[in-house]
């Protein structure tokens, strides 16, 4: 997931809300010290297609600032302080994918992720089809594909994957499921 705004040039800075247990409002703060403090924020998950249906996969890139050089299977990041979650999603996605155009992501779910050593945001996941050529942030892509549900599984024990993308994975699952 994206760790930086277009035109900022030092994500730490980017003011984000933080918020509580219920995703309630209760501050904002640099994201360096919500990172340093275990502040709870909010964040955005974007799953990819493409035309054929596959789902669009990636390497962080070792400068990322949570979980570097793992591999995730959504796009997106932290929703900045006066945004929402459907305008982070967008801009996210479209960040990451290197595009512009895209649609407006669809919502899905929200859940609270919180891998209980520091790590906690309200995370809300949406789905959206990118039929347009990508071309990833350099700054935050190594490594990318397009790659079917079968080969998504495959892989799942092989690469080390983001904990929180991971989490997020078994939860839509479970929602598409249900």
């Amino acid at each position: 997931m994206s760790d930086s705004h277009a035109g900022q040039a030092d994500p730490r800075e980017e003011i984000l809300t933080i918020v509580d247990e219920h995703d309630e409002i209760v501050g904002e703060a640099p994201r360096a010290e919500a990172y340093a403090r275990g502040l709870r924020h909010r964040c955005a998950f974007i799953q990819v297609r493409d035309a054929q249906g596959r789902v669009f996969v990636h390497r962080r890139t070792p400068i990322k600032l949570v979980f570097p050089s793992l591999y995730d299977m959504f796009v997106g990041g932290v929703v900045g302080a006066g945004e929402s979650y459907e305008d982070a999603a967008l801009r996210e996605a479209e960040e990451e994918l290197g595009v512009r155009g895209l649609p407006r992501p669809t919502p899905l779910f929200k859940f609270l992720y919180d891998d209980g050593a520091g790590h906690s945001w309200w995370s809300h996941l949406f789905e959206v089809r990118c039929d347009l050529p990508v071309n990833p942030q350099v700054e935050e892509v190594a490594w990318h594909a397009f790659v079917t549900d079968e080969e998504l599984e495959r892989r799942l024990g092989e690469w080390e994957w983001v904990p929180d993308g991971l989490d997020a994975y078994h939860r839509l699952k479970a929602f598409r499921a249900g």
